[in-house]
């Protein structure tokens, strides 16, 4: 985006004109498009010129607007890709000249009855559906009276990639009636005289390809879709609207109280009561009155302001990235036109603002203005039959009332698209004026979907139930007002239904908009069950989303009533710690993975007491992804229970520790260093009772030991902390202690805390030695470094991570499942766990542009996105923990990155106590590994969105957590008796083992001998592997219940070289004349696997097809 010569910026030629022309001139014989500059001899005047009113204004916007001038250039470049280019005007210009050519020639038809249809040949189909099957008039073809451009084409803001250009065919007069607004009968001569122009079109090779489509979903609005031939179809699409022609209906007949769908003539049934009002449908067919009058009214508006079509264009982009400019009740590229030309008309805005100052005060109006509740018009001298805001608000849920003052262009929109447009505009505004954001990606690049937006997401399939909710709702006269569409009729009760259950739990309910369907001319128009899933997102207040007590009001209040309505028969009398007697609903979670699908069992149960949706139509993929940190227990669970009992458990020795007497040093604080402390342990460490009877022991220390011919005993992980206590321990407390040269082991309440020293000091005294001539020299070592990190960064790392759990609940267990990906796909020894500890708090500390994640399943989808779409390369992550860095930091953080970029790590991580080191990627990942993770990320991103989303699709989102294992060259297999966290696997096998472990979980002890610590045969056999072959080959395992390892030969593992003594390991020597080399010994490398691994390895696969020697 951003241009890498100056000369071809023109437009910032334009602006800086006067300065340009004071020092440089061009040759008028200049040939070609080459600039050539000649300094010119300066008069002092000219050299201290003061600034023109004009420089000073850029100046100004720069400094206000634009954090730097890099945004600025990033806006402009931006702008030049999406609008059209001069050649693709130029086929569009042609194409339209085609089609309006073969518009004007084809000749009338006989008259007949609407319902009659003989007069089309088979190949072409009606785009309506008919039904009521009859209604009276008559019809017949003609040439259409005139062709006209409208829309966005013509105005000078329409945008790539999707370039629509709209053509408004006028029918003739002749073929209609005045009576023509009643009961479907100028819809369905609509729908045939599309029908008879595509007839006409269809044999003609000027045309490429044609189908039917309808306008934002409105199936009473249907259009021609046409496009070119050859290479240019995917350019562009002509969208050809037939319109009545101007003034041939009165605007008052439509107003959005009176009736136009007569009951008798759509039910078949005579009625005594008043006609219901259609004020969708009116707005159906005054929305064709009146297109030719609003470019009208947005070409004089956009004549007065220069900047307005650059202004609708950066709006239009913001709205597609957040998937609200297309489908039904869209906010779409004509209503941010026109919400621009309000702003413009009322002097909210200056016409001579720039384009970035209108999409700024657009989304300011958008974020403070409620339209469900006080509409705005465009109107000025509306005549007197035309409806007051209060009568649009009494129909519509959104109010924006066009210049005639007849039509609300926000008919179709609900309630709660607008809430989101809000919402979305409300959340661009806090960080826009952010400087420690990357504004412009945040704003217009990054694309927010619904899976990706929304904590939770469920679907409504099988639409045709919504008939059923239809007629439990009682909702007849708006399926009249909707022409049938029963979709488009019960969504917005569905909608307050589900906002009024769900109330403090969400911050905001959304919905996907129903596409456009699209079909060919050749086929019937889709039924509406046809139609994808309509889904739906919650956007959670996670601490009191999973409250399992719905608590109501008194049993004496009025309001009792209502409650007990919505609520049916789970609603009950309950009596409350505080003696009140109120209604109340209880629902089902007893952990917290059940307690987050709270709003599941709300869903569900509304929508079948009140809409009849039986549950089996809701497909909720609200915690789907979660299942594969579950822990193996009776009641399911994700692991948070278990955490809170580890840190708990470490808070109690900690202040046991800090009780002791008669220690030789004092404490200065107790800190805990493991990811189990600060709940990001993919598998919380559980307590434990031991079977002794399955171990043997020491006979000098009487430990236990793993039994030879048994299986490997379960897994203990030490939980570390820094400081050293001693034998006190096990004589105050009664707890089973182990001291070694380097570390204290701990058995308290079946979990093992290890505890070690830690000085501050130590690492600078590791750092200093004196040079031979007695000076005392200081030089920074792996030694300390290795000691700094483990004394001093990662014990402030988990007590900072600690502290953002507190303040999101579900940030552990996004750090779990993000850790659970990396280790399933081969890559944790690349990115290590504090590192995926960082990348997920940076999507909680900086969420620009979404806000911080609400579940587990959101937080993994954007982690995903993280690792695949961020630029590592050209930036660094900066992750402000705590809030420490200010924006002079970030400045100095970018500044000092760029300057010495060749010589920092690949991924680079900044936090307030690391700006130019990002230690924990100092060694890993490589280039090449984060390559890989790269890919891997971008597409597990893809494959689980679309399984989340795509209800065809059979659920087995483990599917990205499977590793694709034929890009490796060797495969070991490994004995499951031996693997000790084989039931962490991602697909754990039903076989299980006995591992020293009783399943009675209430007698686990802090007393008798201290069990097998930290053994895991597989990743002791990796490191072996590692020091042994690890010049020749890379090794990868999953460390949760891997059972295969698998080898990737490095590249020049198998070049030859010079022989030498010292290094003949694993190698064969191969003589060529007097040129002794030595290559790899592949076969007897491969043996050694075995042997190493004798007990373990169960066998070893060979891909010779991917090597040779």
């Amino acid at each position: 985006m951003i241009p890498s010569d100056f000369s071809h910026e023109k437009e910032a030629d334009k602006e800086y004109e006067a300065p340009i022309k004071a020092k440089r001139s061009k040759p008028e014989d200049a040939g070609g498009d080459e600039l050539v500059y000649h300094p010119v001899k300066l008069s002092r005047s000219d050299l201290y010129r003061p600034p023109t009113a004009e420089e000073l204004n850029q100046l100004k916007e720069a400094e206000s607007l634009f954090h730097c001038s890099l945004l600025k250039m990033q806006m402009e470049e931006l702008l030049k890709e999406v609008v059209l280019s001069e050649r693709r005007k130029g086929q569009i210009d042609l194409f339209i000249h085609t089609v309006t050519k073969l518009l004007q020639t084809f000749s009338n038809s006989q008259e007949v009855e609407i319902s009659d249809l003989s007069w089309l040949s088979g190949a072409v189909q009606v785009p309506f559906i008919m039904v009521p099957k009859t209604t009276k008039g008559k019809f017949h073809m003609a040439p259409p009276a005139s062709v006209d451009l409208i829309g966005s084409y013509p105005l000078g803001t329409c945008t790539k990639p999707h370039v629509m250009v709209d053509l408004a065919v006028t029918i003739p007069a002749d073929i209609l009636h005045p009576k023509d607004a009643l009961n479907q009968r100028y819809a369905r001569k609509r729908a045939l005289y599309l029908a008879g122009l595509a007839e006409h079109l269809i044999s003609s090779s000027d045309i490429g390809t044609m189908h039917y489509s309808c306008l934002h979903g409105n199936r009473l609005r249907p259009v021609l879709l046409l496009r070119p031939p050859g290479k240019e179809s995917s350019n562009f699409t002509v969208r050809v609207h037939a319109c009545p022609p101007p003034g041939f209906f009165k605007p008052s007949r439509f107003h959005p109280q009176r009736n136009n769908i007569r009951t008798e003539w759509y039910t078949g049934l005579q009625t005594s009561h008043t006609e219901p009002p259609t004020p969708h449908y009116n707005s159906s067919i005054l929305g064709d009155l009146l297109p030719r009058a609003h470019l009208q009214f947005l070409s004089a508006v956009s004549s007065q302001c220069p900047a307005f079509t650059d202004g609708v264009a950066l709006l239009k982009v913001w709205l597609r990235q957040r998937e609200l400019d297309q489908g039904t009740g869209c906010f779409n590229g004509f209503l941010a036109s026109m919400l621009m030309a309000y702003l413009l008309t009322t002097h909210r805005i200056s016409n001579t603002m720039t384009a970035y100052q209108l999409l700024r005060n657009s989304l300011n109006f958008l974020a403070s203005t409620d339209l469900t509740v006080n509409g705005i018009s465009l109107s000025k001298d509306s005549d007197s039959t035309a409806p007051s805001l209060s009568e649009f608000h009494s129909a519509f849920q959104v109010v924006f009332v066009d210049p005639s003052g007849h039509l609300n262009m926000c008919a179709d929109m609900t309630a709660c698209t607008y809430k989101q447009l809000q919402h979305e505009a409300s959340v661009s505004m806090q960080f826009w004026d952010n400087p420690t954001v990357d504004g412009f990606h945040s704003l217009l690049m990054t694309p927010k979907t619904m899976i990706r937006t929304s904590d939770h997401v469920f679907q409504l399939c099988e639409l045709v139930k919504l008939q059923s909710s239809c007629k439990k709702l009682n909702l007849l006269s708006e399926l009249m007002d909707y022409s049938g569409n029963y979709v488009h009729t019960a969504l917005p009760y569905i909608l307050s239904l589900l906002q009024q259950g769900l109330g403090q739990r969400i911050h905001l309910l959304t919905h996907s908009l129903p596409p456009d369907p699209e079909w060919s001319v050749e086929s019937e128009a889709p039924k509406y069950k046809d139609q994808p899933p309509l889904s739906f997102g919650l956007l959670l207040r996670p601490e009191l989303a999973v409250s399992v007590l719905e608590r109501g009001p008194s049993a004496d209040s009025p309001k009792a009533a209502e409650f007990r309505q919505l609520w049916g028969s789970r609603s009950e009398l309950r009596r409350f710690q505080d003696g009140a007697i109120t209604e109340a609903v209880l629902w089902d979670g007893e952990k917290i993975c059940q307690k987050r699908l709270v709003p599941r069992q709300i869903i569900t149960h509304l929508l079948l007491l009140h809409a009849d949706i039986p549950e089996s139509c809701v497909r909720y993929v609200g915690a789907i992804v979660d299942d594969v940190i579950k822990m193996e227990r009776k009641v399911p669970s994700t692991g948070e229970e278990e955490g809170l009992l580890v840190v708990q458990s470490f808070d109690d020795l900690s202040r046991k520790l800090w009780k002791l007497e008669g220690l030789p040093l004092s404490i200065t604080s107790v800190q805990g260093a493991h990811p189990a402390l600060r709940y990001t342990q993919v598998f919380p460490p559980l307590p434990l009772k031991l079977d002794y009877s399955f171990f043997d022991r020491d006979k000098i220390s009487r430990s236990l030991m793993p039994k030879e011919g048994k299986p490997c005993p379960a897994y203990i992980t030490p939980i570390t902390g820094k400081w050293k206590p001693g034998r006190i321990i096990n004589k105050r407390h009664k707890y089973a202690c182990r001291p070694c040269s380097t570390h204290l082991d701990v058995w308290k309440d079946g979990l093992l805390f290890r505890i070690q020293v830690a000085y501050h000091r130590e690492p600078q005294v590791l750092r200093e030695s004196v040079s031979l001539g007695g000076l005392q020299v200081v030089r920074d070592n792996e030694e300390a470094q290795a000691l700094e990190m483990a004394t001093i960064h990662k014990p402030l790392l988990t007590s900072t991570l600690h502290g953002i759990q507190q303040q999101h609940t579900c940030f552990g267990a996004v750090c779990r499942l993000a850790k659970r990906w990396l280790g399933a796909q081969l890559f944790s020894s690349d990115i290590t766990e504090d590192t995926a500890d960082l990348l997920v708090a940076s999507l909680f500390l900086q969420p620009a542009p979404f806000t911080p994640p609400g579940s587990p399943q959101v937080g993994f989808l954007r982690f995903l996105h993280l690792l695949s779409s961020f630029d590592w390369r050209n930036s660094p992550l900066i992750v402000n923990l705590n809030n420490q860095l200010s924006v002079a930091d970030y400045t100095e953080i970018k500044n000092d990155f760029m300057a010495s970029r060749e010589s920092l790590p690949v991924m680079f991580i900044a936090t307030p106590k690391d700006k130019k080191i990002s230690v924990w990627t100092k060694r890993a990942p490589s280039v090449q590994m984060l390559q890989r993770v790269v890919m891997v990320a971008a597409e597990s991103l893809k494959v689980l969105e679309h399984q989340l989303m795509d209800s065809s699709q059979i659920q087995d989102v483990r599917v990205v957590f499977r590793p694709p294992l034929d890009v490796y060259d060797v495969l070991i297999h490994l004995n499951h008796k031996q693997v000790p966290l084989l039931n962490q696997a991602v697909d754990p096998p039903a076989v299980t083992f006995s591992r020293g472990i009783l399943t009675d979980k209430s007698g686990a002890s802090s007393g008798g001998a201290l069990p097998v610590v930290d053994y895991n045969p597989v990743s002791l056999y990796l490191t072996e592997l590692r020091e042994a072959f690890g010049d020749l080959a890379l090794f990868f395992c999953d460390p949760y219940g891997g059972t295969v390892i698998t080898v990737l030969w490095k590249p020049k593992a198998f070049t030859p070289m010079p022989f030498k003594t010292s290094q003949a390991s694993a190698r064969s020597v191969e003589v060529t004349g007097e040129v002794v080399n030595t290559l790899p010994n592949v076969e007897a490398i491969l043996e050694d696997f075995k042997i190493i691994g004798n007990g373990l390895v169960k066998s070893v696969e060979v891909r010779s097809e991917r090597w040779s020697i």
